[in-house]
């Protein structure tokens, strides 16, 4: 199924959330997650997911699919995310918004096909190296100081045995430090960044509502495929 998006990616902790959010407002769009941590039930404060009133504000997608203990995949996603555009009124206005250029690219030129076009091109936000390290370190404060700690206890007794993927999501291995979250998560954000400047033609966009909308105006939206 193909169906018109407002797309909009960006690294971790660029505020690409709180961007589309606001832009999903004004057009009374429907929103889908793009990340493949937010996939995880339970994974609420280590993943920065969207509070419960904005999940169900913009009857999100992409969002508590799995348990911890469950393999996850971009097939998979895809598969979510097919079930929830299934049930996405036809005209609303959908958003898409994450830091996973996988799904991206799986929405915009397919998964397991050999890609002779040139990488997608789709905007992405723009922010400076240092700038997203201080946004990285008050929003890992933030999470500590929201129980950060408490909710890994709570899921690791919950599920044991983590899967794979599952074990890949920052903040909730055990014994990790303050300092390790904060360098890992660095790390995350320039995996990334290197991510959308090779697998992808980026649209780089400042981090500002403004700026995104007048982006989506001019170049939106995008076709994907379900």
């Amino acid at each position: 199924m193909k169906r018109a998006a407002y797309i909009l990616a960006g690294p971790t902790a660029s505020g690409k959330s709180a961007i589309a959010a606001a832009l999903a407002r004004e057009m009374g769009a429907w929103v889908l997650s793009a990340d493949s941590m937010l996939v995880y039930r339970g994974m609420d404060i280590g993943t920065a997911k969207p509070p419960p009133q904005e999940r169900e504000e913009f009857h999100m997608g992409g969002i508590d699919v799995v348990t911890p203990a469950e393999e996850f995949s971009s097939g998979k996603w895809l598969e979510a995310a097919k079930s929830w555009i299934d049930k996405t009124p036809p005209g609303k206005p959908i958003v898409i918004v994450g830091g996973t250029g996988l799904y991206f690219s799986a929405l915009l030129r397919g998964l397991d096909r050999e890609w002779k076009n040139p990488p997608p091109e789709y905007p992405v936000l723009k922010v400076d190296r240092e700038v997203l390290r201080r946004r990285i370190a008050s929003r890992l404060e933030a999470m500590f100081a929201a129980g950060l700690e408490e909710e890994k206890r709570r899921l690791h007794e919950l599920y044991p045995k983590w899967s794979r993927t599952a074990a890949l999501a920052i903040g909730y291995r055990e014994g990790d430090s303050r300092e390790k979250i904060f360098v890992r998560t660095c790390q995350l954000a320039k995996r990334q960044d290197t991510w959308f400047r090779h697998q992808s033609t980026p649209i780089y966009v400042e981090p500002t509502v403004d700026a995104v909308r007048a982006c989506w105006n001019e170049r939106g939206p995008w076709t994907v495929q379900f």
